[in-house]
């Protein structure tokens, strides 16, 4: 076939494909447009999830009449001048082909008038062909309306997902600039049926209580930071208000919004080992940097972006949230005194074990020198030992606090029960020492201290060659957390030592597990490779569920997991704990009376 160069309409409508893929591709460009403008109020109106109907109405500065034809012409636009102007944009539009696209592929009418014109002026463009511009009486600002969208171009239209699905999108990206811009007031609407309406009073928490919620708004934690011209502002969510995918996770760059896998990544780095697996926070931040910082210059529809400094951007990010996470404590801070005095520990006798009891406790801990306790790695650094001939330290008062959480029982070889002063709390053995644990080693670790125990005997493991090569890679991170393993022939290693903290475990049990877990998991994210051996590590020498546990053991474990730093969560994020207030119960035995 002969070259020819395609028909302005094609071509048109070709480039609008990459601009315009979906009705929320309208309205993005066009809201955008609106604040730029410097719109206070935006108003949006749908109808058949944008299909039909799309209109845009502000109160922004306006389109001089004798630029309107101007205006919706490919590439023109009065926010960019030079080229190196690409390298600093402060604006969240800037091709000049938003207006021009979206009239090449449906039937647009251009109403605006700025505050220098006594009358506006009117333009419609259908299918890419301008009408005549007439003059008309309106108000200050723009109105545009998108109406049969594709109707040209019907391939587009079958490609398009439902009614619910397309709604859903717009609702999403106006939810989202609303979070965004709190002091605008939004309004959109699908027929007579109001979907969003915000004060614009600037109060984002007013926002995400309209959004998401009252209670889901309360639980919202704020954060704020500024660090070397960075500045992040906004809410995430608490470990215990999660959601089973990303799509609440909301990043907003100089006021616009993207889809970057750098910055989500980072978020969910700062939750590390505090959620579940498969959950995800609720987010929504916001990052101001110099327009110089960040290329915005990458992807059709604007949603992708370049820093200049990446890794700067990624730490910021992680350190900010992972910061207001911290500040945040899910677990009670009950002063001890509220139990009532301490008692006296009387003088002890210390007795071999083998375990590293190295401080004095309130209650007197009874165990022979087979215990379990060696079985199961369940080591207090801040309980007696289990022995009535125990003679505290040195130095060490005679007295001690009695724990936040009072020991009551286990259930079903799996659960501690404890008495807490503001109700009961039902603790996951497993999880909970596996918090314990995680702790510890990475505690060691970070001072690069991490006491390692010579086996009598090494023990020979032998795995699949693909779990093999994997494991082979990872070697030299299991030696910096104590563990001695080295290849011993063809898809075969030995294991000479163990950190001293997992004494008592099966090394052959443990490094099958570590594997295992690596080949039926997604790949670790990059830099947090250790933390996810750690915690599969510890989720494997932890106590399992059905594992009973003498009454030393449970207080040690109890006691071990109030000193943890995030007590609530194991590594991978499942709760540690149930909490049932005195409140909940007294309403259910009737006391106060049924909500």
């Amino acid at each position: 076939m002969p070259i020819r160069l395609l028909s302005p309409e094609v071509a048109s409508q070709i480039a609008a494909g990459e601009v315009i893929e979906r009705p929320a591709s309208v309205v993005k460009e066009l809201l955008e447009n609106s604040l730029d403008a410097g719109a206070r109020t935006v108003t949006i109106a749908i109808e058949e999830a944008g299909k039909k109907l799309i209109e845009i109405a502000d109160d922004g500065s306006g389109i001089p009449s004798d630029e309107l034809e101007l205006a919706v012409s490919r590439h023109a636009t009065s926010k960019l001048v030079r080229s190196d102007d690409l390298f600093s944009i402060s604006t969240l539009g800037f091709r000049g082909e938003a207006l021009a696209s979206i009239g090449s592929v449906s039937r647009m009418t251009v109403t605006s008038r700025t505050k220098k014109e006594k009358e506006g002026a009117r333009l419609k463009v259908e299918g890419g062909r301008n009408g005549r511009l007439t003059k008309v009486g309106t108000t200050v600002g723009t109105i545009i309306r998108v109406e049969d969208l594709f109707y040209n171009v019907p391939a587009r239209l079958k490609f398009l997902k439902t009614d619910v699905t397309e709604r859903r999108a717009i609702d999403s990206l106006v939810t989202r600039y609303a979070l965004a811009y709190p002091d605008k007031r939004f309004k959109l609407s699908d027929g007579k049926n109001i979907i969003l309406q915000t004060s614009g009073d600037g109060d984002r928490r007013a926002i995400l209580a309209a959004l998401y919620g009252v209670d889901v708004a309360k639980q919202m934690l704020e954060v704020m930071a500024e660090e070397d011209g960075y500045r992040l502002t906004g809410f995430i969510s608490p470990t215990s208000l999660t959601r089973s995918n990303r799509k609440e996770i909301t990043f907003f760059i100089n006021g616009r919004w993207v889809q970057d896998v750098a910055l989500s990544t980072a978020l969910l780095q700062a939750y590390h080992t505090l959620l579940m697996v498969g959950r995800y926070p609720l987010t929504a931040l916001f990052l101001e940097i110099h327009p110089e910082e960040v290329d915005v210059n990458v992807h059709p529809a604007k949603a992708e972006v370049r820093f200049r400094n990446q890794d700067k951007v990624f730490s910021f990010v992680q350190r900010s949230a992972r910061k207001a996470l911290l500040a945040y404590s899910p677990v009670p801070n009950v002063a001890p005194s509220l139990w009532g005095m301490t008692r006296t520990v009387p003088p002890a006798q210390s007795k071999n074990t083998g375990i590293d009891w190295s401080i004095a406790h309130d209650e007197e801990l009874s165990v022979n020198g087979d215990s379990d306790v060696l079985a199961t790695g369940i080591q207090s650094s801040s309980t007696r030992p289990p022995s009535t001939d125990y003679q505290p330290p040195a130095g060490l008062p005679s007295t001690t606090r009695i724990p936040l959480l009072r020991l009551i029982g286990q259930i079903g070889a799996t659960y501690l029960v404890a008495e807490g002063p503001d109700g009961l709390y039902l603790v996951d053995q497993h999880a909970a020492h596996e918090r314990v644990l995680f702790e510890k080693l990475m505690a060691q670790h970070d001072l690069k201290k991490i006491p390692s125990q010579s086996l009598l005997t090494p023990v020979v493991v032998t795995i699949p060659p693909q779990a093999a090569q994997l494991l082979l890679a990872q070697l030299p991170t299991l030696q910096h957390f104590g563990f001695d393993v080295e290849e011993f022939g063809p898809n075969t290693f030995q294991v000479r030592a163990m950190p001293v903290l997992f004494t008592g475990s099966d090394p052959s049990a443990a490094l099958r597990a570590l594997v295992e877990d690596f080949e039926e998991d997604e790949a670790p994210l990059q830099n947090e490779i250790e933390a996810k051996l750690a915690a599969r590590v510890c989720k494997r020498m932890a106590v399992k569920a059905g594992q009973a546990l003498s009454n030393e053991e449970q207080r040690a474990l109890l006691i071990d997991l109030e000193a943890c730093d995030s007590p609530r969560t194991c590594p991978h994020g499942r709760p540690t704990m149930i909490h049932l207030s005195v409140d909940m119960l007294e309403r259910q035995f009737g006391r106060r009376g049924a909500r």
